[in-house]
Order: structure tokens, then sequence, then C-alpha cells
């Protein structure tokens, strides 16, 4: 694989009813996430943003599913493109809904271990969502369940099954989409998992989940992070990881020379304080590709 990172913006706001997160990719990019990575000695190629509608561009707001589907098009089609040239693409949201085509587009020539990192399931299908937000539904889809044009994004069917997913950090889940998740068979470490083992503990177990893949994606929710510590985030939830457990699990994930590719989501700026959220993505998205304290 090159020393090759691939950034692609995907500025959608769509999957979701809080405005705000189409600016992140512009803040990650402020907070000097380029810069920091070349400092690591990766060569970095900025590919800017794919096309995404905005909200008022849809003549009919209530129907947004085809522009969600088309975006995930675009960026199954920008990773699938990234990984065959060798590169390690990194992907700055938008919400979560993108990952329909990010995780989608690496999985595309073979498996990918997934470490999903959210206070959140994600689990959801249009039986169980209280919202009907498809952010909410972006891990179900992956691994099959729900509407099937999102399901059939890049490629029919699922992208992902149980044993290519790891979600970490979760505190928050609906009451039908925990029997859903429960039903999938996926490993899930909640925080209290994390609270009572700790984080070391939780991030070795996860990565001896994912063992049988050479290559780890990390979608991170930056929502993961305690609201304390990332408050710039559409859906915050208490309870979440502190600085340094976040960038120990980035740390440890680093150290098995297996990242390959990576999500950054759900980003709010006008929720933010002096885009102090996106300074600690890019911490963290640092810390993930290697970055060491000694």
């Amino acid at each position: 694989m090159k020393n090759e990172l691939r950034i692609i913006g995907i500025p959608i706001d769509l999957g979701q009813k809080q405005r705000g997160v189409d600016m992140g990719p512009s803040a990650v990019r402020y907070a000097g996430l380029l810069s920091r990575l070349c400092e690591l000695g990766y060569n970095i190629r900025d590919n800017c943003n794919i096309p995404v509608l905005i909200r008022a561009a849809i003549h009919e707001p209530q129907n947004l599913m085809p522009a969600i589907r088309d975006a995930c098009e675009l960026a199954y089609q920008a990773a699938r493109e990234a990984v065959a040239a060798g590169c390690k693409p990194v992907f700055l949201g938008g919400d979560h809904s993108l990952a329909i085509g990010t995780i989608g587009g690496v999985t595309h020539e073979k498996p990918c271990g997934v470490i999903w990192i959210d206070a959140h399931g994600d689990f959801n299908t249009t039986e169980t969502s209280p919202t009907c937000n498809i952010h909410g539904m972006a891990l179900a889809v992956l691994n099959g369940h729900g509407i099937t044009e999102l399901v059939n994004v890049g490629r029919p069917g699922p992208k992902l099954n149980a044993r290519d997913v790891v979600i970490l950090g979760v505190r928050s889940l609906d009451k039908k989409e925990r029997v859903l998740l429960k039903q999938s068979g996926i490993t899930v470490f909640t925080m209290r998992d994390i609270d009572e083992f700790g984080i070391s503990a939780i991030a070795r177990k996860a990565l001896e989940t994912l063992a049988g893949h050479e290559r780890i994606h990390i979608s991170l929710d930056m929502d993961s992070l305690d609201p304390i510590e990332a408050p710039g985030v559409g859906t915050p939830v208490g309870g979440g990881l502190t600085i340094r457990e976040a960038h120990l699990l980035m740390e440890i994930i680093a150290d098995t020379r297996r990242l390959a590719s990576m999500d950054i989501v759900e980003i709010n700026p006008i929720l933010d304080e002096q885009n102090h959220t996106a300074k600690v993505a890019v911490d963290l998205a640092v810390s993930a590709f290697g970055k060491k304290i000694f």
C-alpha cells in the first residue's frame, strides 16, 4: 500500500434533521488535518468534496432518499478508486449516512474489519426507528437490513456481516433497534464495558474480534466522545469517551499497522465552540495514523 492518504469530503446533511454537518469537511480541513498528517510523513492528496445536493435544491423535501442514495453512490466510487490505487482514504463528513457509501467502497474487492465508534448503534430500519433518520440506519443498511435502494448502493446486497464489525462506545439505543442489533450477532462494547474493563482491554478485544482482517476501517462519529470533550455534534449523549480514552483507542489501532481507511463524521460547526470538535477530530485522526507521544 502506498504511503498516500486521500482526503475525500462528503458534505451531506440529509440523513438527519439538524442542519450544519455539511460544513464538517471544511471545519476539519481548517483545523489542520492535511498539514498534521503531512508531518507524519504521508503524501496527502485532497480530492476535495463530492457533490451533494442541498435541501433547498430538492423539490420534494419529504423525499430525500434519491439524493442520499446518489451521494452514497459517489462516495462508494471514490472509496473504491482510492483503495484500488493503493491509497488510504479519509472521509470527512457530513452525517453518518455517508458510511453506506464509504464502507461499501472500501470493501468492494475484499472484506474489511470495521470499528464503529459511536454513541448510537445506527442499526435502525424504517420499521424500528422513531425518527426515520437515515444516519441512524447506516450500519443496519451495510449489514443488509432496511431500504433496498440503500442496501444495493455500489453493488447488490450486504457489504458487511457480523464478524466484520465491532461497535464501541455505544450508550443510546432505541428499544426495537436493541432487539435487531442483538439478533445480528455483531460484537458490541458499551460505555459500561469501557467503564468496567478500561479502554485498553476493550480496544484489544475489538481487534481480536477482527483478527481475521488484514485491513481495518474506523468509522468515527464524534458524538462517541462526551459532549464536554466534543460539543459540536448534533446528537450529543452524556457519559461518553474522554479525550485520553479516545486517543488511546486510536493509538492501539495504529500499533497494528492495519488501519486502511477512516470516516470522521457528525461534526456540526454551528453547534461548536471555536472549532473545538474539529480540532479534537484532527488530533484523533493523527493518533490513528501513527503519531506517538514519545
